[in-house]
């Protein structure tokens, strides 16, 4: 399936927990009525609106009460007050035109038989929309519209249009062809022509990063603020990362501030994770710890309720400078024959091959799709052949229910019983979640913390944070914030999201720790970092592969602007490789510049010298030697790197932004050659260099005259040195007539004549070897 149509689906279905309501009053042509210019609700509808207003106000006072009161929530109070006083005007409406002009509809009416409680299209061939201003129609015959022609017409091109973008959407998520998805989005581009903005979000994104139709900056960003007009959250924060990344327009911050900040008014969550980062990094805006603290933990929020117990899905974090450099070993990605060579284990009753493709297949990731029917029949095989870690993860998944898989605690409990009676750490879990919860059997919380310590005591992420839990919620145990702080981090280090976030929470309340904002930040950046969007960073790299560079950099840009290091780091090597020729070539080294920068802030080792290199011979900046020498110095003072000390051994032999010094040379020289083997090759040629430097340099300083003039050779060697001197010289002219007389009788004798062969011959052994 596409990550456009997953991704659209996904933020449609988390903003509609908070937008329902806005939205019903947006979409006046199908949930209300206009008279006379007015848009006013439609009663029949009020009651479900009205429940969706007040679910979207408990959302937001819960948000309140965990959050700390700052500037961007203090406006969506704003916004909820807006939204209830649409929700009090709730005024009568009145006719237009027919026998009762002006005056009020009467709801509920009687016609034909039947009491209608709104307007009503029936009985009329046109579709138009009308009310009855009594009771009973068939005997007064008091009526009216309930909207003009102008207006009924487009209700009916609004529609239409639903029903075709409805139409484009079910062949989108049915399909998993290209061409399939191709024609889908011919559907949902007509739907866009008729002004429809669900359409309108879909297709300006795929115009932006290229999915299934032609890649085309200037088309995307008209759509984006023809939805901005609109109030489309979605249109706001594209719009804002278009003025952010200066893709169509003229590059600005300001306004890319404003726009990201309305769009997450709206709701829009990649808005607040973008706002989140600006604010822990200073981007734009004053550094403020706490505002990124109200951003990133409502984002965490929403990724954390979205993970499942199966985990979700892996993250794929592929550097392109290192792919380039070594295919396929940095990214962790399977090669077909090597899935293939698994495929054909499984096959041959293998069952360590088929449990591990059963959990590629369940999670995805390293090249391979999530597929829970083939996780689910790879399972099966193993389990049935007796493997209590297949046994386990059928278990889950009965227990998470899918599409694939039907939902059934009994059968869960079955599965994750028999794991656990072969000591299976997964299977302890499961059992302790089933007793935890009451699924399938009553709920036990001392059987619940038993299995979950036996599954921890086996390093098991889930066990380690189910336990945490229980220990921080005080479920079965007295609470005690110092166990589950322990088994969060173990949980952690195992790498699951929910232990990040648990931990976040602990940090940014101060519960069982010390408060600190910013280690909060850094671990609910972390979870706003492994939310659905994520898999873009896959979509990137497969455009990238493929040869789309220009698709690839501007879905790079995008997640580099919500803070992800890698997407930074790879945005900026497309920039700096110039393959992306959507950046013009003036532009393309000072924005690689920034995305360095921004990368380097964030630890980056290669970024940080990146930036040394960028000063040093003056790409999209001037040459700054000494500048250049600082971002040397804290990528080997703080990551340690034989390529930054090499570079600082260079700078001081040349003497480039600092004194020129031979003795540091050398020494950050050797530095390198201690930091990295890969470096001894060039640090001997460099310290060979320098050792011939340094020798000319010695010479140069010297006078050699002035040396013999002050040398006494009487108080060096005594009175009688020149005996000696002539007695070594009388030694050394005696050995070189012997040695010359030797030369003569070993001369050969005339091509021709064989040597006379040698009496004795020394044994094999004793032979020199040749």
């Amino acid at each position: 399936t596409s990550l456009l149509d997953e991704e659209g689906n996904q933020d449609e279905s988390l903003e509609s927990k908070t937008l329902s309501a806005e939205d019903q009053v947006k979409d006046h042509s199908t949930g209300t009525r206009v008279v006379a210019g007015q848009i006013f609700l439609e009663s029949g509808k009020s009651d479900s609106q009205s429940e969706d207003e007040e679910n979207f106000h408990s959302q937001e006072e819960e948000k309140e009460s965990s959050l700390e009161e700052l500037n961007s929530l203090e406006m969506s109070n704003l916004l909820n007050k807006d939204l209830e006083e649409a929700e009090i005007q709730s005024p009568v409406l009145t006719a237009i035109g027919g026998t009762a002009d002006g005056e009020p509809c009467h709801f509920p009416f009687l016609f034909m038989e039947k009491e209608y409680a709104e307007c009503t299209a029936d009985g009329r061939e046109d579709g138009r929309l009308w009310c009855a201003t009594t009771y009973d129609y068939k005997k007064d015959q008091k009526w009216g519209f309930c909207e003009t022609e102008e207006q009924s017409n487009k209700r009916r091109q609004m529609q239409e249009a639903e029903d075709v973008y409805q139409t484009g959407m079910k062949i989108l998520n049915e399909s998993s062809k290209k061409a399939q998805k191709k024609e889908a989005y011919q559907y949902l581009l007509k739907a866009a022509d008729m002004n429809h903005t669900k359409a309108m979000e879909k297709v300006s994104y795929a115009l932006l990063f290229g999915d299934y139709l032609k890649q085309n900056i200037q088309s995307s960003k008209e759509l984006f603020e023809k939805l901005t007009e609109e109030g489309s959250p979605k249109g706001q924060m594209a719009l804002g990362f278009l003025y952010a990344s200066g893709l169509g327009v003229n590059s600005s911050q300001a306004k890319a501030l404003v726009y990201y900040t309305f769009g997450a008014l709206g709701g829009n969550l990649i808005a607040h994770m973008i706002l989140g980062y600006r604010y822990w990094a200073g981007i734009g805006v004053l550094q403020s710890c706490e505002s990124a603290l109200t951003h990133y933990r409502l984002v965490a929020n929403h990724v954390a309720s979205d993970i499942s117990l199966t985990g979700g899905t892996v993250v794929q974090r592929i550097r392109l400078a290192d792919e380039v450099e070594n295919p396929g070993m940095a990214s962790g990605m399977l090669e077909e024959d090597l899935i293939q060579y698994y495929q054909f284990l499984a096959e041959k009753g293998d069952v360590q091959a088929q449990v591990g493709l059963g959990q590629l297949h369940l999670h995805g990731g390293r090249g391979v799709e999530q597929n829970h029917q083939r996780a689910f029949e790879y399972f099966n095989q193993a389990a049935n052949a007796g493997n209590s870690h297949a046994m386990a993860f059928l278990g889950k998944m009965y227990s998470e229910g899918s599409d694939v898989v039907p939902q059934s605690n009994e059968t869960a409990l079955q599965y994750f019983k028999k794991a656990a009676d072969m000591g299976n750490p997964v299977g302890q879990s499961g059992l302790g979640m089933a007793y935890l919860y009451g699924r399938g059997v009553p709920v036990n919380y001392e059987l619940a913390l038993k299995y979950f310590q036996k599954a921890a005591e086996q390093g098991w992420v889930d066990g380690q944070l189910q336990l945490g839990s229980m220990y921080y919620n005080g479920i079965g145990v007295k609470r005690d914030y110092k166990q589950a702080l322990k088994y969060f981090n173990l949980a952690s280090q195992g790498g699951h999201i929910l232990a990040f976030y648990n931990l976040a929470q602990m940090h940014a309340t101060g519960t069982g720790v010390m408060r600190s904002c910013h280690t909060a930040v850094e671990l609910f950046k972390n979870v706003c970092e492994r939310g659905r969007w994520s898999e873009r960073l896959m979509t990137a790299y497969n455009s990238y592969k493929d040869g789309d560079s220009n698709s690839a950099v501007v879905q790079y840009l995008l997640l580099a602007e919500q803070g992800y290091e890698v997407a930074q780091s790879n945005a900026a090597f497309i920039l700096d490789q110039k393959e992306a020729s959507i950046v013009g070539e003036n532009e393309t080294y000072p924005r690689a510049l920034l995305h360095w920068n921004r990368a380097a802030s964030q630890g980056y080792t290669v970024a940080r010298i990146k930036l040394g290199d960028y000063h040093f011979y003056g790409f999209g900046t001037d040459v700054d030697y000494e500048t250049a020498f600082i971002h040397y110095r804290l990528a080997s003072e703080q990551q340690h790197s034989a390529q930054a000390m090499f570079n600082l051994g260079y700078m001081h032999e040349k003497g480039l932004g600092i004194k020129q010094d031979i003795h540091l040379a050398k020494r950050f020289y050797d530095m390198a050659a201690e930091a990295s083997p890969d470096a001894q090759v060039p640090v001997f040629l460099a310290l060979c260099k320098l050792g011939v430097i340094y020798s000319l340099q010695y010479v140069r300083e010297i006078n050699i005259r002035e040396i013999f003039s002050h040398i006494d050779m009487d108080q060096l060697l005594g009175p009688e040195w020149d005996l000696y001197l002539m007695t070594i010289i009388a030694l050394l002219l005696g050995t070189i007539i012997a040695y010359r007389q030797r030369q003569h009788q070993a001369i050969p004798r005339p091509a021709g004549l064989r040597p006379a062969v040698p009496q004795q011959e020394p044994p094999p052994e004793h032979q020199p070897p040749q």
